[in-house]
Order: C-alpha cells, then sequence, then structure tokens
C-alpha cells in the first residue's frame, strides 16, 4: 500500500509550527535577559534606600538584628558604599567565604546580559553574586551581595509564564495564519488541482471546466486562464469528435456512392452515341462531371487525414473553368441573381484545372448561399467575378452583395467547421478551397471594406528552371 503523503495543508501546517517556535525564541531571549536587568535594578535600588538607613545612623549604633532584618527585606547578604577613596561596608549578615560572580551594571551590554542570564539558569546550587551599581548622593558606587539561587527561581518562574502566555498567543496566532493562508492559497490550490484531476478524465465534459472567481491576484489570472485553455481544449476536441465522425462517415458512403457513379458513367457513355445534337452538346459535360466527381470520392479522406494531392499545374485559360463554374452552381439559369464575370481576355493561369474548378465552385456556392439568406429587398443580388494579372501573379476575386462576414466569423474563416453564421453551411468550403490555394504557393483573403463578400485569391507562376528551358532548346 503507498504512503499517503502530506497534502499542501500539512505541509503548511508543518511550515507554521516551526516558524511561531522561532518567534518564540527570539521573544524569549531578550525578554529573559531584560528580566534578570530589571531584577538586578530593583536589588540595586533597595540597597540604595536600605543605605541611606544605614549610613544616616551613628556608627556602630544600628542593632546587628535590625541590620539583618534590612538585608533580609531587599534580598542581600551585604551592602556597602564607596565614597572617595574609602570603602565601607555598611551592613552584612552570613557573607560568604568568596564571591563567585561580579556584576557591573554600569557596563553591562545587551549581549552580555543575554550571555549571563543563561549562565545563571544553566548553574545548579546557591552561589554568590555582587552587584555593583550607580548610588544617590556624592558616592561612586554601590555594591550589593546576592545569593543566585532566588535569582535563578525567580527567572525559572518568568520563565514559565512567559511560554504559557506565548504558547496561548502563538496557538492563537498560528490558527489565523494558518486558517488565513488556507483560505487565501490552499483552498484555490485545491479548487484548481481539482478541476485539473476532473477535466484529465472527461475533458469534452463542459461541466468539467473550471468557473473563475473574481479575484484579482495571480490566483484569479491561473484560474480565468485554466479556464479560457480549458475551453479550448474541449472545443478542440469536440471538433476532432466531429471530424472523426464526419470521416466514418464518409468512407461508408464513400464505397456505395462510386459504385453509383461508376455506373452513372457507363450510361453516359451510351449517350455518347445517340446522334441527338442536344444529346450530343450535354453528353461531354455530363461526362467531364462525373468523372469529377468520382475523382471526389476518392479523394474525400484526404482532408483532416493527409494532405490533398499535389497539384497538377499547368498554364490554363480562366474564362473556361469560370464558365463551367457557373453551370456546375446551377447560376446559369437563375434569373434573381446576376452573373458578371470581368475576366481580361486571354487571361491564364499557372494551376491544376480540377483544384482550381474545386476552389472557385466552393466560393461561388457560398456567395449563392449568402444571398439566399439575405431578406428580399430592391437591393441587385450579384455574383461578381473578376480575373487580372499583376506581373507574374494571377489575381482571381469572388464577390457578392449578401450581408457580408461577421467580425466574429473573420477571425476562424479559413479554418474547418468555422462558418460564417448561415443556416446549411457545413464550414469545409473555405477550409479546402484555403489550403487548395496553399498547395499552389498563393494566398486567398477576405478583402475587408466591400460591400458584401469579396474573396481574393493570388497564385503565382513557378520559377522557369534554367536548366530545363536549356534541355528543351538542346533537344529542338
Amino acid at each position: 500500500m503507498p504512503s499517503r503523503r502530506l497534502g499542501l495543508s500539512g505541509k503548511l501546517l508543518l511550515l507554521t509550527i516551526p516558524l511561531v517556535m522561532i518567534a518564540e525564541i527570539l521573544i524569549y531571549v531578550p525578554a529573559i535577559a531584560n528580566f534578570r536587568m530589571n531584577r538586578l535594578n530593583d536589588r540595586l535600588a533597595a540597597a540604595n534606600t536600605a543605605a541611606l538607613v544605614l549610613d544616616a545612623a551613628p556608627s556602630g549604633m544600628v542593632p546587628e538584628s535590625l541590620a539583618r532584618q534590612i538585608l533580609g527585606s531587599i534580598g542581600a547578604r551585604a551592602v556597602a558604599i564607596k565614597m572617595g577613596q574609602q570603602r565601607r561596608l555598611l551592613a552584612s549578615a552570613g557573607l560568604p567565604p568568596a564571591i563567585d560572580h561580579d556584576i557591573d551594571m554600569r557596563t553591562e551590554t545587551a549581549w552580555s546580559a543575554i550571555v549571563n542570564s543563561f549562565e545563571i539558569m544553566l548553574e545548579s546550587g546557591n552561589q554568590a553574586i555582587r552587584v555593583v551599581g550607580p548610588t544617590r548622593g556624592g558616592g561612586q558606587f554601590i555594591e550589593v551581595v546576592i545569593d543566585e539561587k532566588p535569582l535563578r527561581q525567580a527567572m525559572y518562574r518568568f520563565s514559565r509564564n512567559l511560554l504559557l502566555v506565548s504558547l496561548v498567543i502563538a496557538i492563537l496566532t498560528a490558527g489565523l495564519v494558518y486558517l488565513a493562508l488556507h483560505y487565501l492559497f490552499v483552498r484555490p490550490m485545491r479548487r484548481l488541482t481539482a478541476s485539473l484531476v476532473g477535466f484529465h478524465e472527461n475533458p469534452e465534459s463542459s461541466a468539467r471546466i473550471i468557473a473563475p472567481s473574481q479575484r484579482s491576484d495571480e490566483i484569479g489570472v491561473a484560474e480565468r486562464e485554466l479556464s479560457d485553455m480549458q475551453r479550448d481544449l474541449a472545443s478542440m476536441l469536440h471538433q476532432k469528435s466531429r471530424l472523426a465522425a464526419l470521416g466514418l462517415a464518409v468512407s461508408k458512403i464513400n464505397h456505395d456512392l462510386r459504385n453509383l457513379l461508376a455506373s452513372s458513367q457507363l450510361l453516359s457513355d451510351q449517350l455518347a452515341s445517340v446522334p441527338d445534337p442536344r444529346v450530343q452538346r450535354f453528353a461531354p459535360k455530363l461526362m467531364r462531371s462525373l468523372e469529377r466527381a468520382i475523382a471526389f470520392c476518392q479523394s474525400t479522406l484526404s482532408y483532416g487525414r493527409a494532405q490533398e494531392a499535389a497539384p497538377d499545374r499547368r498554364m490554363m485559360l480562366v474564362e473556361p473553368v469560370v464558365a463551367e463554374v457557373r453551370e456546375s452552381a446551377g447560376l446559369a439559369s437563375d434569373v434573381s441573381i446576376t452573373w458578371i464575370s470581368a475576366i481580361e481576355r486571354g487571361l491564364t493561369i499557372d494551376a491544376d484545372p480540377d483544384q482550381l474548378f474545386r476552389v472557385l465552385l466552393n466560393l461561388v456556392r457560398n456567395a449563392a448561399q449568402a444571398l439566399e439568406s439575405r431578406a428580399r429587398s430592391d437591393a441587385a443580388q450579384q455574383i461578381r467575378i473578376t480575373g487580372r494579372r499583376e506581373g507574374a501573379v494571377a489575381i482571381i476575386e469572388v464577390s457578392d452583395t449578401g450581408p457580408g462576414v461577421p467580425a466574429k466569423a473573420s477571425e476562424h474563416l479559413f479554418e474547418a467547421f468555422q462558418t460564417s453564421g448561415r443556416p446549411g453551411g457545413s464550414g469545409l468550403g473555405l477550409a479546402i478551397a484555403a489550403e487548395l490555394v496553399r498547395a499552389h504557393g498563393g494566398e486567398i483573403n477576405l478583402v475587408e471594406g466591400t460591400i458584401g463578400a469579396t474573396f481574393r485569391i493570388a497564385i503565382p507562376d513557378r520559377p522557369v528552371e534554367l536548366l530545363s528551358v536549356r534541355n528543351q532548346r538542346a533537344r529542338a
């Protein structure tokens, strides 16, 4: 069984405990040193008061019992004062044979106070301490001899009380800090983690997308970016699913459709032998349409799974292709849409005839659908195709007087399944057209600022290979 790892909350708690302990140490060390100094200063202040009483009495007139009481009240064994060159012992009671520690409060520093405090707490027994400090009046300094044990016990009591109070404060502080960090960071991180795990389990479900909060800090930015990323991925996966479903459906239909078209092609071959002039006129067009349809069926699955076949380019006239596109789109007999062809006379283009036909047919059908979707009005409904040359680049523009392309749809216009919002559109026509144009090394763009929609196709001629030209001349 794998060991359970600490979560973010556990790690936060483990981090808070040592930080609180460090804070306790930083508080305790100067506090205990300050307590010791205050205790010693209190003894010096009491000794100064006792010295005034003892010094005021005539020499030797203070009874020993009274001196003991005075010393006992200030917690000292002896009190001495130095005045000028004379050092006078005012009172004593049970002086120790030797002084173990000398402490001069006039030269005590913060560091020495801390060191001496811990030395006293770590020692044992009842040693004698001589404390020297300033005196009142004309004396140079006052000395008092005290026992170390009462001071140590007082420091222990102070440490215990400080520890108890500090623990209560530390627990409350640590709890508040933990709750604050848990609310500000741990909970949002758990929410982000849960969303990531849930989205990984079912990335196509919109219910697994995180709902970003209104926070303006880095957590809020992470939530919003994660939400946008999840939406984009879900949309992309949905699109891929549609492509997979489309490929599966087309693969099922493709086999039977090719058989039907092959049978129709055999019948069209028989029609070619009928002597009727009208049959002789339309039979070649029907045969070309069937041949093109069979080729389309064979390459239907290429989109989305592999690239289109490389174009078989040749110099060709544009006008016949445009006329065939008009007939194939059913616009030759449609009187509701005006067809305008403004192709330069004798304009040629270096392109694959079948692929150029597919590009123009997709654009013309989109234009016709745009005009049909627009509400009936007195405005003219036109489809206009223009063609010209700009140096070594052939330019073809297909425009209509429809409602145009919405700004939101124009951002992903040439991507699969990104329609312009018209009913009946599959969202593949412009994507196929763009792929075929790019295969020719050209560009297709939506021209801005025109009435309706205008698509501009630019296909450059292939560069002439000098070596092949020389070889042709040599063979000639």
